[in-house]
């Protein structure tokens, strides 16, 4: 009789949430909130797990890595591959010249999206952790992505300073973003699009995406957009599930500003 691993083979397969890795980014909450990254070194480990083995100049490659790093060793904080094709769809509906993300962490949906764009569009990434930027820079690099993605070290919400760095040096101006997607900190995603709002920012038709926000959850946005349906936005909820496996569900919310 074959032996395919015992419990260890069911707890990777059929519970991925049960992986040890998975057990130790849950316990690593203090880390998170301190530092931005879990705290046993997953973070730098993508990195180079990404350097060794993804082709350079190909994001594709980049990516299956980073989904492979995430299934089979540690799972980091990104949007993963499921969710990852919501995404991919919505910057294709978009064709964005200028988009901004919240949340870079490691660089994996700065990367699916960067490769959507021509070479004339830009992102700007935001990511709060200096150590996250430079590791997604990195990453960015590797992915061949440099020339149309950019990380900015800061917060929307630190009091102005991010947004008045985004005017004088990324050209955001009045009605010039296209494409925003929020992957930050979940308490932060509502009065982040408050202040891109007052920012006048946005324009009739620009996409907003927003991950995780069944789970961890990010209730206060997902009701202003239902309080603003039809009249300031339009917004699609995406059932799907937690990043990397199939047991507890998630909700993206795409949402179209009307004006």
């Amino acid at each position: 009789m074959a032996n395919h691993g015992g419990l260890g083979a069911l707890v990777r397969d059929r519970l991925p949430l049960l992986r040890w890795s998975n057990i130790r980014f849950v316990l690593g909450g203090l880390s998170l909130l301190r530092t931005g990254q879990v705290g046993d070194g997953r973070e730098a480990a993508l990195r180079d797990y990404v350097l060794t083995n993804a082709t350079a100049g190909d994001p594709e490659s980049v990516l299956a890595t980073i989904d492979d790093f995430a299934r089979n060793r540690s799972m980091p904080m990104n949007i993963g591959d499921e969710k990852g094709l919501l995404l991919d769809a919505a910057v294709r509906r978009a064709a964005p010249t200028l988009l901004l993300e919240l949340g870079t962490y490691c660089g994996y949906s700065a990367v699916r999206a960067g490769r959507l764009i021509p070479a004339d569009a830009r992102l700007v990434s935001v990511e709060a952790s200096p150590a996250n930027a430079e590791i997604a820079r990195a990453v960015i690099e590797h992915a061949g992505l440099t020339d149309r993605v950019s990380v900015v070290v800061g917060k929307i919400g630190d009091g102005g300073t991010t947004v008045q760095r985004l005017l004088d040096e990324y050209g955001f101006a009045v009605s010039a973003l296209d494409f925003v997607f929020i992957d930050h900190w979940k308490t932060a995603y509502l009065p982040d699009l408050k202040t891109i709002i007052a920012a006048n920012w946005l324009h009739p038709g620009t996409i907003v995406v927003a991950d995780n926000v069944k789970v961890p959850g990010a209730p206060c946005y997902r009701r202003y957009l239902r309080e603003q349906e039809g009249t300031s936005w339009r917004t699609i909820e995406h059932k799907t599930h937690v990043e990397y496996q199939s047991l507890l569900t998630d909700l993206v919310l795409e949402s179209e500003y009307l004006g």
